[in-house]
C-alpha cells in the first residue's frame, strides 16, 4: 500500500510540472526592443490614471506604444509569452526595466526639485522688491 501511495505521488508530481518548450517566433521582439517596449508599456499603463493636456483621465496609450514600436498586439502578445515561458529572460528584463523607470523616476524628482527651487528664488526676488523701499 505505501508503495502504491510512493508511485501515485510521484506520478502526480511529475504530471504536475509543466514541460513545455515554447518555438522561438518567427517574428520575436528582441531583447532589447522588448525591455525598451515595456519600459513605455509601464509609464502608459501608469499615465492613464492621471489627466492629460486636454483634462482627459483614463486615456488608453498603449497603441501608440505599439505604433511607436511598429509592432501590433498580437506581436506583442506572441514575443511575450515566448519571454514569459523563458523566466531566466524575463526576470532579467523585467529586472532592467525597473532600473530604466526608477532612473527615469529620479530623474523627473530632480528635474521637478530644481523647478521648485527657481520658482521659490523669483518668489523671494519678487518679495525683496516689494520690501525695498522706494525713493
Amino acid at each position: 500500500m505505501k508503495k502504491m501511495r510512493l508511485f501515485l505521488w510521484t506520478f502526480l508530481v511529475i504530471s504536475c510540472t509543466s514541460n513545455t518548450i515554447l518555438k522561438k517566433p518567427d517574428d520575436l521582439i528582441e531583447k532589447e526592443e522588448m525591455t525598451a517596449l515595456l519600459t513605455d508599456l509601464y509609464l502608459a499603463s501608469a499615465a492613464n490614471r492621471s489627466k492629460n493636456l486636454e483634462n482627459e483621465k483614463y486615456t488608453d496609450y498603449t497603441q501608440l506604444v505599439f505604433k511607436k514600436y511598429g509592432i501590433d498586439s498580437a506581436r506583442f502578445k506572441r514575443s511575450n509569452h515566448y519571454y514569459t515561458s523563458k523566466i531566466d529572460l524575463y526576470e532579467a528584463i523585467h529586472k532592467e526595466v525597473k532600473t530604466r523607470i526608477t532612473a527615469k523616476n529620479d530623474a523627473l524628482k530632480s528635474l521637478k526639485k530644481k523647478r521648485d527651487s527657481l520658482h521659490l528664488e523669483r518668489l523671494e526676488k519678487t518679495r525683496k522688491k516689494k520690501e525695498a523701499p522706494q525713493p
